[in-house]
């Protein structure tokens, strides 16, 4: 008896790729040949070549995150996502962008395609992993997307966003605009000028942050709390009166003392007063959304509060 011979079986791609997005020396090293390979890209095929050496295995329009991943398999495991993308894989929103941009080392020599702007440096930063992806720390993105911005709306909403919730300081800004390549940073450091000092919306901002992440409703922000007579006692940075709980930060005007009297007179109101210390936000936010539920539950069962 004779045995019909058989052709070996194709490999998979779906196994290798990233996000459906698969270089072409990976197929061809899995056994893929270039005739088969050339088939699945034609433009009636089930794939379609992204960038050079790069196949997304779909002949969908790609997403913005295959586009990402496209540019990194691209550029090599060396590169680094910046700009916008890297300032979104952090967790912020940023305004959208027709552009990706990458760094690379400046020994380099890949130039920019497409929808890929590709940026030749000496000052490498170190890639941190967000998402899944290979990112510049986040001043150094938002410096790097501040830089390709000309629209000063976006500019302002690329630069200073961030620093408003909380996720960097004007102070980080500044050091990594100094430390880079000065052009294209004019507008940036106009937007930022006189803006070291506004310590209180970048606690603000990161409070809210916090907040997000926290089991609580939402409170009212910078509120006065009254005693009896109308005085008031203090300014809350938030207030939630449905449990009579209040966050102090003592970023107010008027912050709620700590003294004995005062803390005698809120709790003879019902009053559950927590204080934070604002450096705490930033190197312990777990923490502190432990303690905000705790004073949020036992707020709720205050005695002294369900009585008022």
């Amino acid at each position: 008896m004779t045995r019909s011979a058989t052709a070996p079986a194709l490999p998979d791609p779906h196994r290798t790729a990233l996000d459906g997005v698969v270089r072409v020396s990976d197929l061809r090293a899995a056994g893929m040949s270039n005739h088969a390979l050339a088939a699945r890209c034609r433009p009636s095929g089930p794939w379609q070549r992204v960038l050079p050496g790069v196949v997304l295995l779909s002949n969908a329009p790609p997403t913005r995150r295959q586009r990402v991943r496209a540019a990194l398999l691209y550029t090599g495991p060396d590169a680094v996502l910046t700009g916008v993308d890297a300032m979104r894989a952090h967790g912020l929103a940023p305004p959208e962008s027709d552009e990706v941009l990458v760094l690379i080392p400046s020994a380099r020599r890949q130039t920019s395609r497409a929808y890929l702007t590709v940026e030749r440096t000496t000052r490498m930063p170190p890639s941190v992993r967000r998402a899944g992806l290979p990112v510049a720390p986040l001043a150094r993105a938002i410096a790097d997307a501040a830089r390709h911005e000309r629209d000063r709306g976006r500019l302002a909403a690329l630069v200073l966003a961030p620093v408003e919730a909380g996720a960097c300081t004007v102070a980080d800004l500044r050091v990594e605009l100094n430390r880079g390549n000065q052009r294209g940073t004019a507008a940036v450091r106009s937007l930022l000028a006189g803006r070291e000092h506004e310590v209180v919306p970048v606690t603000h901002g990161l409070a809210r942050r916090v907040l997000r992440q926290a089991p609580l409703p939402p409170p009212r922000w910078q509120a006065d709390l009254h005693a009896r007579d109308g005085t008031v006692l203090g300014t809350a940075d938030a207030w939630w009166p449905e449990a009579g709980l209040a966050w102090s930060l003592g970023t107010q005007q008027y912050p709620l003392p700590r003294d004995h009297a005062t803390t005698s007179a809120l709790a003879e109101l019902g009053i559950t007063v927590l204080h934070t210390d604002p450096a705490h936000l930033h190197t312990d936010p777990d923490t502190v959304i432990a303690e905000l539920a705790a004073a949020f539950t036992y707020a709720t069962t205050n005695p002294h509060h369900n009585r008022r």
